[in-house]
């Protein structure tokens, strides 16, 4: 017999599947955790293909880069041309607008939404604050979000308090960092992140989302695949969470309806109540903290093939209501 033999070859219901992911630490444990969920629903075994992005590359700050889409672009070319069979990304990461060829298969259940501060000393915010207060300086914060500094800013204005939020960049490894040379008093940090990397340790506080609400879809995953392969988007559908896509379906339709810029700090968090109840709250300020705007809406929703629909007009009249109030002068420059 010419070639290799049979016995040899991996049957093709058994070869690996690639997955497209992100260098970083964060994202290849985000990557590792969603490949072994593929093989235990597909039988298939999952190979990570390492993509290198834009915003992994780029030093400049992610609102003069273009934030949203800069780490998704690379990933989202790779699966267009049949590099990689599936990609995850952070959901927050992903572009409003529908991508053509693509599908979103699954966005599994989503992880601790909140905002975490880790601060020397291990500190909580007022602590540290308060502390540095009495040696006569502001407490000096890192975040590269301008949503994170609008809320931290805000709160400080508040209470009368003295904070300095200094626009960082880099890993975690880089930012926490910031923290233990001294350069800085406290990073803000997503809590899903630092959960997924075992580093839930290092939190000082988490920031309950009254102070500091998420940015739309932080906490959660979206597993991206081509709509040619419907049978391989249909396998990975089991990974969904329904409950978790309705959420950021009414959190991103916000946020698309803004119109928000990238570096417009805006925020929304939807949260299910009794008798499925969907509770969306947003917010739109200015970095400065001088100005920030606060709504919500809520309204029951049934979780069948409707449930997206339902989700998305609730965001979509949440973020007029915004609009009315006065939201797209205080966002700056609005995407179009």
């Amino acid at each position: 017999m010419n070639g290799q033999p049979l016995t040899d070859r991996a049957p093709a219901a058994t070869a690996a599947l690639r997955l497209g992911t992100r260098r970083s630490a964060l994202a290849t444990a985000q990557s590792g955790m969603v490949a072994r969920e593929v093989t235990r629903v597909t039988g298939r075994p999952v190979e990570l293909v390492e993509i290198t992005t834009y915003g992994d590359t780029s030093k400049e700050a992610l609102a003069q880069i273009g934030g949203t889409g800069v780490f998704v672009s690379a990933l989202r070319d790779a699966l267009l041309e049949g590099r990689i069979d599936f990609a995850v990304h952070s959901l927050k990461d992903l572009p409003t607008a529908e991508p053509e060829g693509l599908v979103l298969a699954a966005v599994p259940v989503r992880e601790d939404v909140r905002d975490a501060l880790v601060a020397r000393e291990g500190l909580a915010l007022g602590e540290l604050v308060e502390k540095l207060a009495g040696t006569g300086r502001a407490a000096r914060i890192g975040t590269g979000s301008p949503r994170r500094m609008a809320q931290l800013n805000a709160w400080a204005r508040s209470r009368g308090a003295r904070i300095e939020t200094v626009a960082i960049r880099g890993n975690v490894d880089t930012r926490i960092g910031f923290v233990s040379s001294g350069e800085l008093d406290a990073v803000v940090l997503a809590t899903a992140g630092l959960n997924r990397l075992g580093r839930a340790a290092e939190i000082t506080e988490h920031l309950d989302p009254e102070l500091m609400l998420p940015a739309p879809g932080q906490g959660a995953l979206a597993i991206e695949c081509t709509t040619a392969d419907g049978e391989l988007a249909a396998a990975l559908s089991a990974l969904d969470h329904a409950p978790t896509r309705v959420a950021v379906a009414a959190e991103r339709a916000l946020l698309a309806t803004l119109e928000a810029g990238c570096s417009a700090p805006v925020a929304a968090l939807a949260t299910w109540g009794h008798e499925y109840e969907l509770q969306l709250e947003g917010v739109v300020g200015t970095v400065d903290g001088a100005t920030l705007l606060k709504m919500s809406a809520n309204g029951p929703i049934v979780l069948d093939e409707t449930a997206e629909r339902q989700a998305v007009a609730l965001g979509r009249a949440l973020a007029a209501r915004l609009l009315d109030a006065g939201a797209a002068a205080l966002m700056g420059e609005r995407a179009r």
